[in-house]
């Protein structure tokens, strides 16, 4: 936020009925075009998405941060906003639908964008998919405006349109409930992000990035009516203050990262670093071992089924990861979970063997989905928390387990409080969970 006497920033919130209706390319073009015309924005991230932030930074030069309203306290939240720096907007992405969250709320809401528009004050830019209707789409439109008093819709923005004139008889439901559009994008099959099995491919990994995100941004400030969208924002209603500690798992992290390993929250990085934490960087597909300065070792998620064969035949990182873990803490999520057990199955049925710190075998061979917050009591201590620690987080993968004979590392649950059976494990220095660290709850 801007220094203190002055203004809050103004921000918008990008949100739509459902996922899958442009809002990742609305948002991407938006600060693109806008970042051209000299703007500073500022991105976030409604809700648990470990991909969207670096697809921000790309685009707006500027690093985005997760806010989670249920596994969030409003403090957090705050500290959040206020630490991001000045900026002339705030522009949050929302996840799933604006209203989608889950049937009972967590530290300061259920998870869905509207918790956070109604938090923040942040106006709701609703992204429309227009595609095979008309003047019906203002039903939907004037649904979302009247579901929730606290949250404001600012306007829409219209996309999939397939003509003018169907253009022309859309905005004439929307004028018949007064509520302004701020553009109509037509299809746009160029611009569209590559996609896999979690999600959008990494930024990282998308070679076509810069074009994607330039053209993005001419696209849209082509096709929306930018000076009324800035105008629509409204100053960030929740107040500055410190940012709340995050406890680094050690001083001195051994921080697995490539791509097989780059699920890290921006949020958590940046608070160990605030705590004083050196984070020690290494690429397991690159076969190199943690560093032997390090007091622990972190291994996020990713795609580690992806780089199967690599990771088997990484001879220095398993040999040395197996030697860190006889006397440190070694701790991995979902991915890193996996890597850190004795093998995983791809989806052709191949079995690749992994580090052997823990038992856990887990294939990919038939999938299922396992998605949703999950909130941890620990049964035994992971590097930053202690027995009896409560962790908030969120699961999402297709991995099956086939063998887990090591102990158990906490009493999981999900959002309605029901015993979810991935509880993670524990076998000396060695700990793991399915579930990604967001906070610690309050």
């Amino acid at each position: 936020m801007r220094r203190p006497g002055v203004t809050p920033t103004p921000g918008l919130l990008i949100s739509a009925p459902a996922s899958g209706t442009g809002k990742t390319t609305l948002m991407l073009g938006l600060l693109a075009a806008l970042r051209a015309r000299g703007m500073a924005v500022q991105p976030f991230k409604s809700g648990p998405d470990y991909i969207d932030p670096a697809f921000h930074r790309a685009a707006s030069g500027r690093a985005s941060v997760n806010l989670d309203s249920w596994a969030m306290a409003e403090a957090r939240i705050a500290g959040l906003v206020g630490e991001a720096g000045e900026a002339d907007l705030i522009l949050a992405e929302g996840s799933m639908g604006l209203f989608d969250g889950v049937a009972q709320p967590g530290e300061t809401g259920t998870g869905a964008s509207a918790d956070l528009a109604a938090l923040t004050g942040w106006p709701v830019v609703l992204v429309l998919d227009v595609s095979g209707q008309a003047q019906s789409a203002a039903a939907v439109a004037l649904g979302f405006r009247a579901m929730r008093p606290d949250v404001a819709i600012a306007g829409v923005v219209l996309n999939r349109v397939a003509s003018p004139r169907h253009e022309a008889l859309v905005r004439v439901g929307m004028a018949e409930i007064g509520l302004p559009v701020f553009g109509a994008l037509p299809r746009r099959t160029a611009i569209e992000m590559p996609e896999r099995h979690l999600g959008l491919v990494q930024a990282e990994e998308t070679p076509e990035l810069d074009r994607i995100i330039d053209e993005a941004g001419r696209f849209i400030a082509d096709s929306l009516d930018l000076d009324a969208l800035v105008a629509a924002a409204r100053p960030t209603r929740v107040s500055a203050r410190p940012q709340v500690a995050v406890r680094p798992p050690g001083q001195r992290i051994a921080l697995a990262r490539d791509a097989a390993f780059s699920f890290v929250y921006p949020h958590l990085l940046e608070g160990w670093r605030r705590a004083g934490a050196e984070i020690m960087p290494f690429s397991p597909l690159a076969d190199q071992a943690p560093d032997e300065g390090a007091d622990c070792c972190w291994l996020p998620g990713g795609y580690p089924e992806l780089h199967g064969a690599t990771l088997s035949a990484a001879q220095t990182f398993r040999a040395g990861i197996r030697a860190f873990a006889e006397t440190r803490p070694v701790h991995g999520e979902c991915g890193g979970y996996m890597a850190m057990g004795s093998a995983i199955v791809d989806k052709a049925g191949r079995s690749f063997e992994m580090a052997g710190l823990l038992g856990l075998v887990t294939s990919f061979e038939k999938r299922r989905m396992h998605l949703g917050y999950r909130l941890a009591t620990l049964a035994a201590p992971i590097p930053g928390h202690g027995q009896g620690a409560r962790l908030r987080g969120h699961e999402f993968h297709y991995s099956t387990i086939l063998e887990q004979p090591d102990m158990g590392l906490a009493q999981v649950v999900d959002a309605n409080g029901d015993a979810v059976a991935e509880t993670g494990s524990r076998r000396g220095h060695a700990t793991g969970t399915f579930f990604h660290l967001i906070a610690e709850a309050t």
